[in-house]
């Protein structure tokens, strides 16, 4: 009889524990899809530690959209690798073309290239890369689709080179475990160069990107990792509006609303 109750207390606990895992996944699944308010998207959070997903829109995370510009992460570590840039001082003037972002109006480094998403510093560095060594290490790392397409200093802003939320979480996570066939010196520059926000408890290193889907919808990238204690937080997020300003918006403010909400962010 005392067995029976030892078995019985013993399921008790394994179904009370199952179940809150379940409530507990249920909850952040409404967390994550309040804070996307309705528009077309999707998020995954991979926890290092544990080794876990989270998948917000699954059959959305396996489709494939340009990266535009979280493409920086990889053109940096093939631009080093191949020589092209020296280190994440390496400079290229500014072309004397007034462009819209202010920003991009001036000389710039690798690190403040990325810091600042400067366009025209990459497609230099592209067209200084070339055709050959980009089919080479998109070929390498498995990037999306690998397609460069016609234009060597655009293939990844005009829907020729294309990649899914889960194939940018396996790149992240291969990027971060120094498992991706670059030096440890170019993995490190580019770690260190990468846009980065300190928080109290958790550090978070990031890559935008904006562009252009085939059927005119504006699409956001946020992609990138947390820090936090001793654990790590991979995630990749895209989302969709009609417009740029407004894509940007909820691009920025949705991601740490999520990130935030799961308490990855403290």
């Amino acid at each position: 009889m005392k067995k029976f109750f030892l078995i019985t207390a013993a399921l008790v606990i394994v179904t009370h524990i199952s179940s809150a895992q379940k409530i507990k996944s249920n909850t952040d699944s409404v967390i994550v899809a309040r804070a996307f308010k309705g528009n077309a998207g999707a998020f995954i959070l991979f926890d290092k530690e544990k080794k876990k997903y989270f998948r917000y829109n699954e059959s959305r995370c396996s489709e494939r959209f340009l990266p535009a510009s979280i493409f920086k992460i990889a053109n940096s570590l093939i631009a080093l690798e191949t020589g092209v840039a020296a280190d994440e001082n390496f400079i290229i003037k500014w072309d004397g073309k007034k462009r819209r972002n202010a920003d991009w109006n001036r000389d710039h480094n690798l690190a403040s290239a990325i810091k600042y998403s400067v366009v025209p510093y990459y497609q230099e560095l592209a067209r200084r890369i070339g055709n050959e060594q980009y089919k080479k290490w998109l070929d390498a790392i498995s990037y999306g689709n690998q397609v460069i397409g016609d234009k060597i200093d655009s293939f990844w802003l005009d829907n020729s080179l294309k990649i899914s939320a889960d194939e940018q979480i396996v790149f992240l996570k291969r990027f971060y475990d120094f498992r991706l066939p670059f030096s440890k010196r170019n993995v490190d520059i580019v770690k260190k160069i990468l846009p980065e926000e300190k928080y109290k408890h958790s550090i978070l290193k990031y890559k935008t990107g904006t562009g252009t889907k085939e059927d005119g919808v504006f699409l956001g990238w946020l992609v990138g990792y947390v820090e936090k204690e001793k654990n790590v937080y991979l995630f990749a997020f895209n989302i969709e509006a009609k417009t740029f300003d407004e894509v940007r918006k909820l691009r920025d403010t949705t991601l740490r609303r999520i990130l935030k909400s799961l308490k990855v962010l403290q």
